[in-house]
């Protein structure tokens, strides 16, 4: 029987010399048997302990027999024992065991320390561990050129962080995508024209960086997944996107994201949704205002520089009114604005997207292709406190949409915008 656990191996002779163990654990495999020359030998007298190190894969063996003075069990639902042996006076410390593996190992050391047949003990030949039994598992592998990347054995799975920068890669490996437990994946700089979704499949996925790649598209599938509750850093910078999509606001748990140098036409229409979002930079894009949404967001750093903002016109609106409404327009206001339960079970698909892209009156109503659209000036410290610059001029104001649900809401607005121009 074998287990591996982190082992410190503490002499009790240490402290009448003044000194004291070291206070951790190294990863090590243990091993209850006998030497390879006493296999076929008689009696249990034979059984040893053996603890096999990175630094000893040989390994340092204990007798067993009638030689442990006691067992501490007592934290073992946590992974941890000790087994202390008479000769040499040393107490065997284990840690970060699995418990059910730790419990059956400290049931055959009890019987094999009491002298039980050998024939009823499930003992280990007693060889040198290999490296990868006692190495400490890999949580973090940089590679910065093609010619570093692996191509014929994969990726360990115990990788937590992996970079693979600058490797011409024209998609992602699917070897990467079986990493459960990876926390940062950095693709930058390479040749990505798509991502798959099977990445919303790493569960434990908290920063996603693809800057400086081909993506066209962020897909609806990915914003859909798993990475709703993971992810909170996402760089898709230096790309050929033009348009995120409307689910994209899902990814609720996202802190900081990068935007920078796409084709972007617009932000996500219900940006505001992202309400742990604190840091957004979507510089040197197309976008010619920003959703009225856009108002709910609360910024430490914004950073809309080199975008082509459009002269608000709050005195030529857009009026897309229709009267009197529509039945369809008068159920999903009022679907909206009595927060009514809907879904595809109740309704027809296509009429419940229609309610997810709902605009919201300046009153605090919906309106769903009944409005008046304009756009007015908003300064960007409203949401956000650091800005970077949004013109050469030093501005920190941008366009941004309005909507108005009738004729009397766009009425009272524009009383309060002349009186307050002049």
């Amino acid at each position: 029987i074998r287990l591996q656990c982190e082992v410190e191996v503490v002499s009790r002779l240490l402290p009448t010399c003044g000194l004291r163990g070291r206070g951790r654990g190294t990863r090590a495999l243990l091993s209850l048997g006998r030497p390879p020359g006493r296999a076929r030998g008689g009696g249990s007298g034979g059984v040893y302990l053996m603890v096999c190190t990175a630094r000893d894969r040989v390994g340092a063996r204990y007798k067993v027999q009638e030689n442990i003075e006691r067992f501490f069990t007592r934290f073992v639902e946590e992974g941890k024992a000790t087994v202390r042996l008479r000769e040499p006076a040393v107490d065997v410390c284990l840690s970060k065991a699995n418990v059910s593996n730790l419990k059956n190992f400290l049931s055959a050391v009890r019987l094999a320390h009491q002298g039980t047949d050998i024939g009823a003990l499930p003992l280990s030949a007693l060889v040198p561990a290999k490296t990868s039994e006692v190495e400490k598992p890999k949580t973090k592998m940089i590679i910065t050129s093609k010619r570093d990347y692996p191509l014929t054995k994969n990726f360990p799975y115990s990788l937590e962080h992996l970079q693979a920068s600058y490797c011409k890669l024209a998609r992602i490996d699917m070897r990467v995508l079986c990493l459960k437990k990876l926390r940062k994946l950095d693709l930058s700089h390479n040749h990505i024209k798509q991502l798959p979704a099977t990445i919303g499949d790493l569960v434990c996925l908290q920063e996603l960086n693809l800057h400086d790649n081909h993506l066209e598209s962020f897909s609806v599938a990915l914003c859909n997944s798993t990475l709703q509750k993971s992810l909170q850093f996402l760089d898709l910078s230096q790309n050929k996107i033009k348009a995120l999509p409307i689910q994209f606001c899902q990814l609720r748990e996202l802190v900081n994201l990068k935007l920078d140098d796409n084709e972007l036409i617009r932000l996500p229409f219900k940006i505001g949704q992202l309400d742990h979002l604190r840091f957004l930079s979507a510089a040197r894009n197309k976008l010619p205002f920003l959703p009225s949404d856009f108002r709910k967001l609360c910024l430490e750093n914004l950073d809309l520089f080199g975008n082509p903002f459009e002269q608000p016109h709050p005195l030529v609106p857009n009026v897309q009114l229709k009267i009197p409404l529509t039945l369809l327009e008068c159920a999903a206001r009022a679907t909206v604005n009595y927060r009514i339960p809907y879904g595809c079970h109740l309704l027809p698909s296509h009429l419940c997207e229609d309610l997810e892209v709902a605009k919201t009156c300046q009153c605090g109503s919906a309106c769903l292709s009944s409005f008046i659209q304009i756009t007015v000036t908003m300064n960007l410290h409203h949401v956000a406190h650091t800005v970077v610059l949004v013109d050469n001029m030093g501005g920190t104001e941008a366009p941004i949409i309005c909507y108005f649900c009738s004729l009397d809401c766009y009425s009272q607005f524009l009383d309060r915008y002349l009186q307050s121009n002049g």
